[in-house]
């Protein structure tokens, strides 16, 4: 019998909804998208119910090996807004790497990544906790190639400014574009692996 062939999607997980099919909590679950996944559809790597965006499914268990613990390092760009003015020395600390606490209790310097100030995006869908426009805010760009529990949320914190939104726009070259929160975009597998600079996936 011949093995059926995987299948790659990429969904907007929208604000409030964990990047899971089954929790023990109420919560509100991937397998309430309006969406049918085949059978052993999985989350590659997480995002929690308060931060959005683009996320990774698939029923091909070998890529969160590929992807996420492989020799190469993969970029992932994130959009957040923060509360109160990021100055450029906060701005040129998030550049250069801040002192974050990560599981177990210890302390860890984040890698050099890239960090601007931007505008808000007009392709934003507006959330509850997005901060109101004369509250003092700042909207930031964060591409970085670590993922430590809550990096960028912790990031932030470490120069004092409260992460209010958080939106995964990207990883490497697979983008979220203009995908609506809760929708579902299928991906053909060649072109899910270029994307994703994944090269030994056959």
């Amino acid at each position: 019998m011949t093995e059926a062939a995987h299948r790659y999607f990429i969904i907007h997980k929208p604000f409030d909804m964990v990047s899971q099919f089954v929790s023990p909590d109420d919560v509100n679950l991937l397998g309430d998208l309006d969406f049918n996944f085949p059978e052993g559809t999985h989350a590659i790597g997480r995002l929690d119910n308060h931060s959005e965006g683009l996320l990774i499914l698939t029923t091909n268990k070998k890529v969160t090996r590929l992807l996420f613990q492989g020799l190469l390092p993969h970029k992932r760009t994130y959009i957040l807004q923060v509360l109160n003015v990021v100055s450029e020395d906060s701005l040129q600390q998030l550049r250069d790497g801040v002192n974050i606490r990560i599981s177990g209790g210890g302390y860890w310097v984040t890698s050099p990544c890239e960090a601007d100030i931007i505008n808000k995006p007009t392709t934003l869908f507006p959330v509850a906790n997005e901060l109101l426009e004369f509250i003092p805010h700042t909207w930031l760009r964060i591409t970085l190639t670590e993922g430590k529990f809550h990096q960028v949320r912790k990031m932030v914190q470490a120069l004092r400014h409260k992460c209010r939104r958080l939106i995964r726009v990207s990883i490497e070259e697979l983008c979220l574009d203009d995908l609506a929160p809760g929708k579902v975009k299928e991906i053909e597998e060649r072109q899910f692996f270029e994307l994703l600079r994944i090269a030994d996936w056959e």
